[in-house]
This record gives structure tokens, sequence and C-alpha cells, in this order.
């Protein structure tokens, strides 16, 4: 079985094969100059190879108790391995065979040639991951896999990773998957999962088909990295290596979990040499009319977002008034630069995207689209006003370009939709939800199951389903103030008390882009302590989950962390209800920003058809 699928993931600046069909005609534009970057770091190349490993669960662990060795093959996969779950026909699955690894969950271009399947971009299909049959009775994760490309972009304030932000670090999110529930390891046996993968890279005789993709070495050796006979882009650099004979299980651990770090944060959309994004066909649009594809140097995304839109504008008005009548018999052409639209992909020989079953355009009505998108309220409408009016998404005041996203928490009614969906309308706002003293004095009762607390109930952390109204699912509340979590309760905390003073007191203004210090010293000021508070913020934790990005939304559906939306103007039409319901004040906990949504009917195709021109051609 070959694992290494060509998919060349860890990429920062994207040069493939695509652009060596590209015609000399269009090869001096900026949008698709690209230079053969160099073969990727070892780091990445032997992260990569950890990242597709599938003896690190606990179902090849339990193989291993039986008295097998870690280079037997498995006489019989583990059952979810056996297909891809779609939200359709599932398909067959490339890990058959196996048990589970990191891709299982995140894939690349294992479906491209599969009926049904796509690339992805680091996501399953499924709208729940699966996770590997236990004595828990859990058959899906919680929620859906995020894809992992810009997962990890740097962003002010630091990293929070996952739907709920309970990773500050991406070794963190690392080491609690090996050692998680995803993994098919329970809650509590986490020195179990440790001991196991180091086995495993100790005793790895590097003759199995993953390690032939990598060179055939043994984890032992290259792990090492001191052995003269290590081909070079196998050889890591110092800081990555560890003695696998002398090293403890814990220093292993590590270094595998830094390895597979250095390689997701590797994962992001093409940029050019400026370090500007250049695939979609909205970037080309961008570029083909001078309009700035990243924000200035100590500007913003709020600021350029709207600086952005201000020049579009400018630049359609200069297109309407291209052509001026001086007489009833001649017009004259006044000298301002015209709207240009895009036709074609400029990255491929015939025009086309390589990966996506659409047009490689953005025209009229994808330019539309942007400008609703784009389109901030000058005041929150009333309930009525949203009714005869449209064309406001306010989508920028959480997807910022160019990344498409705040990194910041909202509640946008996802969750509400679900339970509600399941229970009736207005069920929801009804369900008991303790407070921080009670939640804390009673964790297993009400938080998820940590290393701490194996038996803890997280019914708040659940699918909900029929016949149990205590399931649902509240994001960051699980994790905020919750002591089993310690790493990330700083940065989540200045979040939501940014959140609270701008909502709080009128007028104030608390930019995120302020210093980390500046803002820590406001929130602990005599001011604002208290309503900075655990015990305060608590409450607006709940039900809000971290801003997805929005570029290449056509490999990662379906979409939300429930996965209950399989198209994009199923999401529009979404953002329909929730802001209404949130004028009329009947969404829990609802960000604030959603009253700012003003659409209509009309409005869904243009905004998709934007969403779409978002698309690129990831490999």
């Amino acid at each position: 079985m070959t694992f290494l699928s060509g998919s060349g993931a860890g990429r920062r600046f994207i040069a493939t094969a695509v652009f060596c069909a590209i015609s000399a005609i269009v090869s001096d534009s900026p949008i698709v100059r690209a230079q053969e970057g160099p073969a990727d770091p070892p780091e990445i190349t032997i992260g990569e190879r950890l990242f597709l490993e599938t003896r690190f669960a606990q179902f090849f662990k339990q193989f291993l108790s039986g008295g097998a060795g870690v280079n037997d093959p498995l006489p019989v996969g583990d059952p979810v391995m056996n297909t891809t779950v779609t939200v359709g026909e599932p398909l067959s699955g490339p890990f058959a065979g196996l048990s589970m690894n990191c891709r299982a969950c995140h894939l690349v271009d294992e479906h491209v040639e599969t009926s049904g399947g796509t690339m992805r971009t680091y996501a399953d299909f499924a709208r729940r991951s699966p996770v590997p049959a236990r004595e828990d009775g859990a058959t899906t994760a919680p929620r859906n896999s995020p894809a992992l490309v810009n997962a990890t972009l740097p962003r002010t304030g630091g990293l929070l990773l996952h739907f709920d932000a309970e990773f500050a670090t991406t070794a963190d999110l690392i080491k609690d998957t090996f050692t998680g529930r995803n993994f098919g390891w329970l809650p509590g046996e986490r020195a179990l999962a440790i001991t196991h993968l180091a086995r495993v890279v100790r005793e790895d005789n590097g003759t199995g088909a993953l390690a032939q993709d990598f060179g055939g070495l043994p984890y032992a050796v290259v792990l090492t990295g001191s052995d003269p006979t290590i081909p070079e882009e196998f050889r890591l650099p110092e800081e990555f290596r560890v003695n696998v004979a002398t090293a403890s299980d814990a220093d292993i651990f590590r270094a595998v979990s830094t390895l597979v770090s250095a390689y997701t944060e590797g994962l992001v959309f093409s940029q050019d040499e400026t370090g500007a994004f250049n695939l979609s066909p909205y970037d080309v649009f961008l570029e083909m009319n001078g309009l700035p594809r990243k924000p200035a140097a100590r500007e913003t995304t709020s600021e350029y977002s709207r600086r952005l839109l201000t020049l579009i504008e400018r630049l359609e008005r200069d297109s309407r008034l291209s052509w001026v009548t001086h007489n009833p018999h001649k017009k004259h052409r006044r000298h301002h630069r015209h709207l240009k639209f895009v036709k074609r992909n400029p990255a491929t020989e015939d025009g086309k995207f390589q990966f996506h079953d659409q047009p490689f355009k953005f025209g009229r009505e994808e330019f539309q689209g942007l400008k609703i998108f784009f389109a901030e309220p000058s005041h929150v409408p009333s309930l009525s006003e949203n009714l005869k009016r449209g064309k406001t998404g306010n989508c920028i005041a959480c997807h910022q370009a160019p990344t498409f996203t705040d990194f910041r928490f909202h509640n946008t009614g996802t969750t509400q939709a679900e339970y509600d969906r399941i229970h009736g309308s207005g069920t929801f706002t009804h369900l008991p939800i303790p407070a921080l003293r009670e939640r804390n004095a009673n964790h297993d009762q009400y938080l998820p199951a940590t290393e701490q607390h194996p038996h803890a109930q997280g019914p708040f952390r659940e699918v909900p389903m029929a016949g149990n109204l205590n399931l649902t699912d509240l994001g960051v509340w699980n994790v905020f103030a919750n002591p089993d979590f310690p790493a990330s309760q700083h940065r989540i905390r200045r979040i939501l008390c940014v959140d609270a003073l701008t909502a709080g007191l009128p007028g104030l203004s608390v930019p995120s882009a302020q210093s980390n210090d500046t803002l820590d010293r406001l929130i602990e000021s005599v001011a604002f302590a208290g309503r900075c508070s655990e015990q305060a913020l608590l409450p607006i934790s709940m039900a809000v989950f971290k801003t997805p990005g929005l570029r290449d939304l056509g490999h990662s559906a379906p979409y939300m962390h429930t996965g209950q939306f399989d198209t994009l103007e199923q999401i529009v039409n979404f953002y329909q209800v929730s802001s209404d319901l949130q004028r009329a004040d009947r969404l829990r906990n609802g960000d604030r920003e959603l009253a700012g949504i003003r659409l209509t009917d009309q409005d869904a195709g243009p905004l998709a058809a934007f969403l779409r021109a978002l698309n690129e051609d990831y490999e």
C-alpha cells in the first residue's frame, strides 16, 4: 500500500506541477509567477510520516497485547477504518485494514479519483468524525473534523486551537490526539498510550509500506539523526532529534509530537513571495484590479477589510463613469481604471480549476456577493427593517480578509438550531445550565472527561439526541475556567473580557490591535476586574465556538462544528434566521453582531458565489 500519495503537504509557498504548464503569455503576471521552492525540510517530511502512522492507536496496542510484534501486519484492521464516512454513501477507506492515524480525519487527496470524492483541506467528509469502538459506546466525536490548512497561522494573542479553544499550542493538540478518544484511548489511559507510542518508535524496523515511502529508515535511526547514512532529505536538525536508545517514553513522545506539529504548522494556502494569498479567483480579481491583497503594516484586518471595500466601490464608480457625454453626438472617455473580472485560471493551461467542479471566475455575481459580504450596518436594524431591506452581510465582523476569520469566538446560534430541531422550537432557551460555582463543584456531572476526571459525564460537550434533553454542545463553556485546561485560560479570558467590555459599556473601544500587555492591564484594572471575573464571563462563553476561515470551503463540507449544513446557500439561509432571532432577543447568548446582518432570499446566490470564489487548487 502506498501511503505517500503526492499531497505535498507542508509547503508554505505552493509551487506545484500546475505551474509548469503555464504558458509564456501569462507567466509574467505576479499572480502566477512562482519559483520552484526547495524540498520540504526534514522535520516536515518526518512529521508527515508520523502523521500517517497507523500503529499509535489503541487498536494496534491490543494487537500487540496478543503477542504480536510492532512490525507484524494486522490480520484484521479496525472496522472504523474500512470506510470513509460521508453525508451520503460511504467511500472505501484509504487506510482499510489498518488502525487509526491522523490522516483518517484530515484527508487530502486520498479520494480525488474516487467517485463521490474530492480533494480535501485536511478535513474528512463526515458530519461528525467516526472514532474507534470502545466500551464507552461512542461512535463519533462530538464535532465535525476541522480543516487544518491555515489553522495555525500566526495571530494576535497567540494560538487557540479546536472549536472550543481547548489547546494553546499545536504540540498540545497533537499530544492529546495521540492519547485521546480519536485514537481509541479512553480518559485515564494517557500513560498507556505514551508507553505504546514509544514502543512502536523503538521497535520499528523500517520495513513497512509507510517507511518505504520515506527512505526505509527505522524510526530509531531517523529520529536520532546522527547516522551518516541518513540521506540529507531525512536528516533532522539537532533541535528535533532524540536518542531513541536512551530516551524516556516521555522524551520520545515529546519529540514525535514536535515533529507532527512542525508538519501541521506548514499547512497553509498558497501565498506569493510577498506573503499574499494568490490562487483563488478572488485573489486573482484583486491582483488584476491593483487592489491590495493583504493589510498594510500596522493595519488590522478589520481596517484592511473596510479599506478594501472603499477601494472596490471607488473602482466600481470609476467604471460607471468611464464614458460621459459632452454633446448629443459624441462621447468622450474619461481616464479611469476599469473594473476587470476573472474569466480563467492564470495558473493552469486550460484556465480551469484542477480540483473543483466549477468555473474559475470572478464576475458580476461574485462581485455583488463581495459587496454584501463586506457591507456593515450603520446601526443595528430592527426586525421590521430587516424584512424591508437587504444587502448587509456584516460578515467581516467575524470573517475579515485576507484569512476570513478573526480567530475569536462567536455564538451564531448553531447549537441552539440543532437542539431545537430535535426537541422543539424554543427548548434550548429553557435548558438548565449551571453557574460557575455549581459547575466546578460537580465536575463529573457537568464537565467533559479528562485524564484528571476520567469518569466525567460531559453532557454539555455531547451530540444532542431525541429523548435526552440534557445533551448539547456549549463549546468554549466546557473549557473556560475549567482547571483541567490550564494552558488556554489566559487567552480565552482575554477574548471574552474584551467582548464583554465592548458590549457592556457603550462607546468603549477595546481594539484587538492593542498589545497583549495593554489589554491585560485593562482587564485586571479595578474598573473592569469584576466584569472580567470567571463568574461573570462564564455565561457569555456558552455555545460560542472559534470562527473558522472561509478559504476553499468547497473542500471542507459539511459545515459548522455540527456538520449540519451541506451547501453554502443553506449557511446563508441559516444566518437569515439567526439574525432575526437575535434582533427578536430569542437567541440565547447570541452574538450581537448577528443583529447587523440584513439579508433577503435573493442574497443567498451572490453570497454563495463569492464564497466559492475563495476556492483554490490546494495540494
